[in-house]
């Protein structure tokens, strides 16, 4: 088969799966993965027979696809803030507007000696990526996942930077100032969290992919208490961030000034409701 030949197929394969722009870019994606071609080499080679070999993945790759699978975890990785990180079924996929609340605590924080915690981490995007971002920074994290943790441990690896991570449930922790050190008066300096936020009523929402395939404890909430970890690391924060610490939350667009009451109620001097490139409402940060 001519790799134009397969190009036809392919879109034939997802056409009703996904809209033709997704299919366009899972394409240019599958090619750079599997024969290696950069988007504008494949015009140049659309009619090279692609081999036995390839044309087996390829087609294996294209039956996976159909099925809604992530094309991140066909692969085992995905892009976030410019570093590649391992993902598997045990993790959610980094997405955009987690880059976007790392990118709003960088604008925020000073490159100093500052303790900083991440709760939820799963691939560790956010922790790593404010370890590579803010040098001088002691960077925390926590998860509920051993799975997740050893996935996190392995990305924190291979781009370099040096994270401290231990398994906690935080539903069931009663203080963050002695996890990580065997005195009681560790204080953080920022702490983040993009915890599961997802309401069981907001399923219909969701793209088969993420609903099949992603880990469904690292999203979705009960309709009857969906601020529930909000709630819980909003009081963890206050007690045990410094004085002037900060605290960022990636949020449900539909609950925005909900969780910024909830924040609120917990004593802090200040809190914002920010909202993303798509003009929802996505982060928060308070200030103790």
């Amino acid at each position: 088969m001519k790799l134009f030949e397969f190009r036809n197929f392919f879109f034939d394969r997802l056409e009703g799966v996904y809209p033709e722009e997704e299919i366009l870019a899972l394409f240019r994606v599958v090619m750079e993965e599997v024969p290696g071609y950069k988007a504008y080499e494949i015009t140049l080679r659309r009619d090279e027979v692609l081999s036995d070999g390839t044309l087996d993945e390829l087609l294996k790759i294209t039956a996976r696809l159909k099925a809604e699978e992530p094309v991140q975890y066909i692969f085992g990785h995905a892009t976030f803030m410019g570093r590649v990180f391992e993902v598997d079924e045990n993790t959610l996929i980094p997405r955009q507007e987690t880059e976007e609340l790392v990118a709003w605590i960088t604008e925020e924080t000073p490159d100093a000696e500052l303790n900083i915690l991440d709760i939820g981490t799963g691939t560790g995007c956010i922790a790593i990526s404010l370890a590579a971002a803010l040098t001088r920074a002691e960077v925390y994290a926590i998860d509920i996942s051993s799975k997740t943790l050893e996935i996190a441990q392995k990305n924190a690896s291979s781009n370099h930077v040096d994270v401290r991570f231990m398994q906690r449930d935080i539903l069931k922790t009663t203080s963050l100032n002695d996890l990580f050190k065997a005195s009681k008066d560790q204080r953080f300096d920022v702490i983040v969290s993009n915890p599961p936020y997802v309401r069981d009523l907001e399923k219909q929402e969701i793209k088969n992919n993420v609903l099949k395939h992603e880990p469904s404890q690292a999203l979705f909430v009960s309709d009857r208490d969906p601020l529930i970890f909000y709630r819980k690391i909003s009081e963890l924060a206050y007690q045990n961030l410094s004085p002037g610490g900060k605290l960022f939350f990636e949020i449900n667009q539909y609950l925005g000034q909900e969780t910024k009451d909830l924040v609120a109620s917990f004593g802090f001097s200040e809190v914002v409701l920010r909202k993303d490139l798509s003009g929802n409402d996505r982060m928060i940060k308070a200030i103790k």
